[in-house]
């Protein structure tokens, strides 16, 4: 399926994600608002990689997936800052 994705890093790198865990912006992470703490998934953009869900989010428009920084990156998404992209739950 796709979902609408942003990415978020900087200022959350170092803090307390809504499990409890340091948010590592390198990492490959995700927020979304109601998938249980652990979800796998695979995320695809201009690439793939495997994301964990660790923390709550986004809280903005239509956007079901915020991923790490680190994340974005490995898709190849970073530049877009949001995007649909496929998910596949692992």
């Amino acid at each position: 399926q796709q979902m609408l994705a942003s990415w978020y890093g900087g200022y959350f790198h170092g803090r307390t994600t809504a499990n409890g865990e340091t948010y590592d912006m390198y990492g490959h992470t995700a927020a979304h608002k109601s998938l249980p703490f652990g979800t796998r998934l695979q995320v695809c953009y201009k690439r793939c990689t495997v994301v964990r869900i660790n923390d709550r989010g986004p809280f903005i428009g239509a956007r079901e997936l915020d991923l790490s920084k680190g994340a974005a990156s490995a898709i190849g998404m970073l530049d877009e800052g949001v995007a649909n992209i496929d998910v596949t739950f692992l």
